[in-house]
């Protein structure tokens, strides 16, 4: 006579509870470098798509919406001011040309074509945040 292994189930209740730092501690398993979903999922005894949609909801909660693109439009440079006659040439200067950014609600943002980008940045997250 063989004798066999049998599994005693005890409790109604057959599914696991999972606390949310363990789903997050699984979830960024998956993250680390050289890491494989299924590899995670099968130590954890897990279906890889349980683990997927573990992924979806943490990682959907913890970014931050974007803001959407506003359309921009390219003006051609403003013309200089006549300058008063002097005893030296006037040292050349690159042409610039402005640039108007629409922000919505009515505002709008004009500036030169060479302005610095980070100083652009920084402008611009003082007044979206307005």
């Amino acid at each position: 006579m063989t004798k066999q292994l049998v599994e005693v189930i005890t409790s109604v209740e057959r599914r696991r509870r999972w606390s949310r730092e363990e789903k997050e501690r699984l979830v960024a398993a998956t993250f680390e470098p050289g890491a494989s979903v299924s590899e995670v999922a099968r130590s954890a005894g897990i279906h890889a798509g349980q683990l997927f949609r573990w992924r979806k909801e943490l990682c959907q909660i913890s970014t931050p919406s974007a803001p959407p693109f506003m359309p921009v439009k390219v003006v051609a440079a403003l013309p200089e001011p006549e300058a008063p006659a002097a005893k030296s040439p006037p040292l050349s200067r690159k042409k610039t040309s402005m640039v108007t950014i629409e922000l919505g609600h009515g505002r709008r943002l004009r500036v030169e074509s060479d302005i610095d980008t980070e100083a652009l940045g920084r402008i611009l997250a003082v007044v979206e945040r307005r």
